[in-house]
């Protein structure tokens, strides 16, 4: 099992900017590739951000490229999401996921609770 917790969600204008952060723990977390989806009201949950297990081969949504950055640490188990000049449609609850082990036979998800991400225009 991996548990995750996001923290770093909150309330800001057009323009702002947050960093949400997810800490892993009860696996070996440089075993898995780490995500961040984000749910609006009334839609799907969707892909945001995504890195690879040495933090490389990152992959954003079109919708965020240029303005979002994920990175990792895996001396620290947490991997975080920069997201700079923030619109209203970037509100949504955020997830952390984590997919792995690398390697396995059978690769598992794992989400963290989410943190709620609004931006007021």
């Amino acid at each position: 099992q991996v548990q995750l917790v996001e923290s770093g969600g909150g309330l800001v204008q057009t323009g702002g900017s947050l960093r949400l952060s997810c800490e892993a723990s009860g696996r070996t977390f440089s075993d898995y590739v780490m995500g961040w989806y984000r749910q609006a009201p009334g839609k799907e949950r969707d892909a945001v951000a995504t890195i690879n297990w040495n933090g490389g081969s990152p992959y954003y949504a079109d919708s965020v490229k240029g303005r979002f950055t994920i990175s990792r640490d895996n001396a620290k188990n947490t991997v975080y999401l920069q997201m700079n000049s923030l619109k209203a449609e970037d509100t949504a609850i955020y997830y952390c996921n984590a997919m792995g082990p690398r390697g396995a036979l059978t690769m598992y998800d794992y989400w963290g609770q989410g943190t709620q991400v609004s931006v007021s225009s």
